[in-house]
């Protein structure tokens, strides 16, 4: 197979990981940059903990997976 057996696993553990890292960066360090017209002053808590919860689900789901296989 193209890329190994585990391909789906490794993809869903970068992409979580990556969902759940940048949204929790979001809150803790909004963009230090002028902001423009629409533009929020940070980002919206309970989404981003929320998005951040469902990528450190999908993370630790594909590391379970990856390690038991």
């Amino acid at each position: 197979m193209f890329l190994g057996e585990d391909l789906l696993p490794w993809l869903v553990l970068a992409l979580g990981a990556a969902l759940a890292v940048g949204n929790l960066l979001a809150l803790v360090r909004p963009p230090q940059r002028e902001k423009e017209d629409g533009e929020l002053e940070r980002a919206p808590i309970g989404r981003s903990l929320f998005m951040a919860t469902i990528g450190g689900l999908a993370a630790v789901w594909a590391l379970a997976s990856l390690l038991s296989g």
